[in-house]
């Protein structure tokens, strides 16, 4: 059966009392009136996902992320609104949930098989799978109380995904996997993807969201601050965490069709950015390994007390390939008067993948955009690399390498 997901309206509110007796007297005393207010977590949260689509859901904590997928996977009760879904549901949601601390984790497969509706056939047909894809040995038949947080994690994802599910609801538990079970599990979120089955994943990770999830959502305050595509979405999520009272962000379509993203105070302004070749000419396209400047020219609009500027190279699917700043490089500067022009030259060769990339530029006081942005802009230029010289090689990155072979007789 095909996974179609609809939710219309979504909202959850929790009742507050003033006093632990004003509870009491509502309950005894209903004819006196209410007595309880209500506060809502989330409000008109709607959308809907096709077969084999996979939606992102991203925000600050207390956003309301892990509600919306109780809700979804039927464990809380919306207030408001409608969920409608076809299909077998598996959720990952909460570390361990589900899971009974006494019993082993043998014993606690055979609970969760059932919850999800196996028989008991089926469960000791995928038993042994379910064991090889854990990959915790001997501890399946240990008390699940002993468990790690990462082994939890490994026995939880391998009964939910034992059968290719219509709907996978993951929130971040994957997280304090380790690394090479979480290799093997993203690929097998993309292998049942291209079966068809529908992914909401909620993650602070970008590259995460960026690299499996075509849409995202991003919420704030409990309600869909926007949507759109996930690089877009994560872009204006980044702008939003260095967001303050003075700040703005904005969001235009660009000249390659897709969404620039803006942000920041305006104490800084961006006069102009490029790519240079070994001349100090601009340039488009640069071949794998080539000698290359990227330059970028600003001018401060107002005094300021601290300026670092930085740049980021993304993939065309948004993934960072490679980003730095002159923090990082000890070479931040001072003081600076208005109407200051200064330009920043990085230099560096460009060892990278055959692609098409776009660059970033950042203009903040300190470390990280974080804490005083005064310029965040996205897709600011673009430029192709390809591999004229270097022997063909797959991946992002350029590592030039040396071949020995010995032949032992």
């Amino acid at each position: 059966m095909s996974a179609v997901i609809q939710v219309q309206g979504l909202g959850k509110a929790y009742k507050q009392y003033p006093h632990k007796w004003a509870r009491l007297l509502e309950w005894t005393l209903p004819f006196l009136g209410v007595r309880h207010h209500l506060h809502w977590v989330l409000q008109d949260i709607s959308f809907s996902l096709a077969p084999g689509q996979a939606l992102g859901i991203i925000g600050v904590n207390g956003a309301g992320k892990s509600t919306v997928l109780k809700m979804l996977s039927g464990t809380t009760q919306p207030t408001t609104g409608t969920v409608a879904i076809t299909g077998r549901i598996a959720a990952l949601l909460e570390l361990g949930m589900g899971f009974h601390p006494d019993f082993t984790g043998r014993q606690n497969v055979w609970m969760s098989g059932q919850l999800l509706g196996f028989s008991s056939e089926q469960i000791a047909q995928l038993m042994p799978q379910i064991e090889e894809f854990a990959g915790i040995g001997e501890y399946i038949d240990q008390p699940v109380r002993i468990y790690s947080s990462g082994m939890q994690v490994r026995l939880a994802f391998s009964i939910a995904t034992a059968i290719r599910p219509d709907v996978l609801i993951v929130d971040e538990a994957l997280s304090v996997g380790d690394t090479e079970f979480q290799h093997r599990s993203y690929e097998r979120i993309k292998q049942f993807q291209q079966q068809g089955t529908s992914l909401l994943f909620v993650s602070h990770d970008k590259g995460v969201i960026t690299s499996l999830c075509d849409r995202a959502i991003l919420l704030n305050a409990g309600r869909i601050e926007i949507e759109g595509d996930s690089e877009s979405v994560m872009d204006y999520y980044n702008a939003m965490l260095a967001q303050q009272e003075d700040q703005v962000i904005t969001q235009h379509l660009g000249e390659d069709g897709k969404i620039q993203t803006q942000s920041g105070s305006g104490e800084v302004a961006l006069l102009g950015a490029n790519i240079l070749d070994q001349e100090g000419l601009p340039i488009e396209v640069a071949k794998v390994g080539q000698p290359i400047t990227i330059e970028v020219s600003i001018e401060c609009k107002e005094p300021i007390s601290s300026l670092v500027a930085g740049f980021m190279i993304k993939d065309r699917f948004g993934q960072t390939i490679y980003g730095t700043n002159t923090f990082h490089h000890q070479q931040q500067l001072h003081q600076l008067p208005a109407n200051d022009r200064y330009t920043f030259s990085f230099d560096f060769d460009l060892n990278i993948g055959p692609g098409n990339y776009s660059v970033s530029i950042a203009l903040h006081a300190d470390d990280t955009h974080i804490a005083k942005n005064y310029l965040w802009l996205d897709r600011v230029f673009f430029f192709t690399v390809i591999n004229d010289d270097e022997p063909v090689f797959v991946g992002s990155s350029y590592l030039e390498s040396q071949v020995r072979i010995k032949h032992d007789a």
